[in-house]
């Protein structure tokens, strides 16, 4: 749409009109102000101007002593109170207003602008009570209970677990010695059966070289006529072996079966002089030292029923084995 020369017109004189009517209400506004001014409760200013009496005039000192004296004014009597029931609350005087102190100084910069605002939810910041002094004294006391129970009851279970570890510990030592009972048993059961087995051979042994001997030398010398009962003399060392094996600790540096030769000086009865060893002998020295002190423990060494083989000084052939 094309502007033409009449809307500039109109446009103009509405601008001025507009202009016109708002310098009248800013002139109306300025003349209600002053209109509406509250007059003075005591009335229109008083002016009076400072005389010195003696600058007078005759006349004017004449009409100034004539002046009649003020009447007083009459004091009106009070009224009276009114009665009522309850008796109306007296006035209070009104308080001198003070100035308000500052609590804190004014600030004296802008505060800085602060681009990202604040995510605290301050109700539930302000809802959130205060914990007071009393509270807060409650509150340590029941933190250092709650880790004195906690502290009571780690060491209560630190004292379970080591009963316990204990307990095992005892179990499995129990279970272990038991095992070294158990295996030591059967190494003792096998030992017997073993030395039960050597003795058994050693007899049975004795008693075919006892045999032997006996055959070959029966038809030479009758026994007890001049020549040597062989079956008696094998019964007489195997005795002696028994009764030396009855007082021997076999050391355990000397195995099962070793020989060695014992010299024995004896006297009728059994009681022995000396014991010695002599060669061939597998003993170690322990050995050899265990034997003759055997020897000596055994005395009286077996003597009834074997005199006619009896020797003042013998030669016993020993085996070693357990008894």
């Amino acid at each position: 749409m094309r502007e033409t020369r009449a809307d500039t017109r109109d446009a103009l004189l509405l601008a001025i009109g507009l202009h016109v009517l708002l310098f009248a209400l800013m002139f109306a506004g300025l003349w209600w102000t002053r209109s509406a001014q509250p007059s003075s409760a005591a009335g229109s200013p008083v002016e009076a101007t400072l005389v010195d009496a003696d600058a007078l005039s005759e006349s004017m000192r004449e009409v100034l002593s004539e002046r009649p004296e003020p009447v007083a004014e009459p004091v009106p009597e009070p009224l009276p109170e009114p009665v009522e029931d309850d008796a109306a609350p007296l006035p209070q005087p009104i308080p001198e207003p003070v100035p308000e102190d500052a609590p804190t100084p004014p600030q004296q910069q802008a505060q800085d602008f602060i681009p990202v605002p604040d995510t605290t939810d301050q109700d539930e910041v302000v809802d959130t009570p205060t914990p007071t002094p009393s509270d807060e004294q409650k509150l340590q006391e029941e933190k250092r209970r709650q880790a004195q129970v906690d502290l009571t009851e780690k060491k209560r279970q630190e004292e379970a677990e080591r009963k316990r570890r204990l307990a095992a510990e005892a179990k499995e030592r129990e279970e272990k010695l038991a095992e070294i009972r158990r295996k030591r048993a059967a190494a003792n059961r096998e030992a017997e059966l073993a030395a039960q087995k050597l003795k058994q051979i050693a007899d049975a042994r004795a008693a075919r070289e006892a045999e032997s001997a006996a055959s070959s030398a029966g038809a030479s010398a009758p026994a007890g006529n001049g020549g040597t009962d062989t079956g008696l003399q094998a019964r007489y060392a195997a005795a002696l072996t028994e009764a030396i094996l009855a007082k021997w600790t076999r050391p355990e540096t000397v195995p099962l079966g070793a020989r060695c030769t014992l010299v024995i000086r004896q006297l009728p009865g059994g009681e022995v002089m000396s014991a010695e060893v002599s060669s061939p002998c597998a003993y170690d020295e322990m050995g050899r030292r265990s034997i003759e002190a055997a020897v000596l423990k055994a005395q009286p060494l077996p003597y009834a029923g074997f005199e006619k083989v009896f020797a003042r000084t013998l030669t016993l052939n020993f085996v070693a084995q357990d008894r």
